[in-house]
């Protein structure tokens, strides 16, 4: 059955990927939706080459721009409504999340409302709202499929599990461990920029590049793995392994280990979340496991990157904790790409924020978590000047 899907964030890494997804599988994979920031020029050029009639561009003030450079016809949407607008579609299937930011958030909620199944991308959904999010989709019967490798790994390792979370031991995320795995603590103070943009595996946008040089983006995962697989945080772990070819893996209470394997490339997530629960042919590269040899696994460096024990206590204290991390993460590297912040100035703002903190519980009202996360963001920005 072919799957229509509306793609948020289509001019970015994972949305780039959708669409190479959607070149590979036509007969099982239509967008009729796009959605992106600011890019003009890119997203007027997707829109022609698949014929989408509806388009949505984040930055009104660009909207006429956008406007001149797409057939006669073709709806254009703009802001945060115009982004609910697509997830609401009537010709819609599928919702593929892919925006940076708490921006997705608003649009995810409406398309769960909607009927609508979600492909998620983007961490800060779960992140900041992950019980609501989970509850509402289960009762409107829908589908969250994650399309992180990491959280989609997971979820292959987890089919045909009948014992639910009882059954599970540990989720174990893998990690590269990033550009400075193996840099001496007190030489991370004099990381540049350019530095920490050169991920060792991944092609990915400014934000997770830097995200994952401090290991806040593993720290993300992991309270994303909390809610999308209803494990306590206690029990999610996470590995390096800088080969990036195990995704993760799921041990078992009987001492089992699943891992799921495959190149480095995000159009497999993808696939399997828009074609589940059937996996069909593409063109990606398969693995050669005698031309491997060897896969090589070491423990994170907890006390020398602290945002995964940051992201475990935010995970443990719940409430509006890990939006707040989120939030006061988003601020410190947005204030280290200006120069104002070093390297590990990014995860020592985030403490500061956290150790200031009054995490709520939300009991499902939004405006709670939105109003802690605009907090977070002001006290970040006050130790960033």
């Amino acid at each position: 059955m072919k799957k229509r899907v509306v793609i948020l964030g289509s001019t970015g890494s994972i949305g780039t990927s959708a669409l190479k997804v959607a070149r590979d599988i036509p007969e099982r994979m239509e967008v009729v939706a796009l959605a992106a920031h600011s890019s003009v020029e890119k997203l007027a050029a997707q829109a022609g080459e698949f014929g989408v009639q509806h388009v949505c561009l984040y930055d009104a003030s660009r909207v006429e721009d956008l406007r001149r450079l797409l057939p006669p016809g073709t709806k254009v949407y703009a802001g945060q409504e115009g982004l609910c607008e697509l997830s609401t579609l009537a010709e819609a299937d599928m919702v593929l999340v892919s925006i940076i930011g708490t921006a997705g958030l608003a649009p995810a909620l409406a398309a769960i409302e909607a009927g609508k199944d979600l492909a998620i991308a983007s961490k800060e959904i779960l992140v900041m709202a992950g019980e609501v999010v989970m509850k509402r989709a289960a009762a409107k019967g829908i589908n969250v499929l994650p399309v992180d490798s990491e959280h989609n790994a997971i979820y292959q390792c987890l089919q045909g599990n009948h014992g639910g979370a009882d059954a599970v031991n540990r989720l174990i995320l893998t990690a590269s461990g990033g550009p400075f795995r193996n840099t001496p603590k007190e030489k991370l103070t004099e990381v540049t920029l350019e530095q920490a943009l050169k991920h060792p595996t991944w092609q990915m946008g400014r934000k997770i590049t830097i995200d994952s040089a401090t290991l806040f983006n593993k720290g993300l995962e992991m309270i994303e793995a909390r809610w999308l697989f209803n494990i306590p945080m206690e029990r999610v772990d996470v590995v390096v392994h800088p080969q990036s070819i195990v995704h993760s893996l799921v041990e078992y209470k009987d001492g089992s280990i699943l891992a799921q394997l495959s190149s480095s490339d995000m159009c497999f997530p993808i696939q399997y979340a828009v074609t589940w629960p059937e996996r069909i042919p593409n063109t990606l590269p398969h693995l050669d496991l005698a031309q491997i040899a060897s896969l090589h696994f070491e423990a994170p460096r907890w006390e020398d990157f602290p945002a995964l024990n940051l992201a475990r206590h935010a995970g443990l204290t719940g409430g509006t904790m890990p939006a707040m991390y989120n939030a006061a993460n988003e601020v410190a590297v947005q204030a280290f790409v200006e120069g104002r912040l070093s390297f590990p100035g990014i995860w020592q703002t985030v403490e500061k924020v956290l150790a200031a903190s009054r995490p709520r519980d939300y009991e499902g009202n939004l405006g709670i978590i939105l109003e802690d996360d605009a907090w977070a963001r002001e006290e970040a920005e006050r130790y960033t000047h």
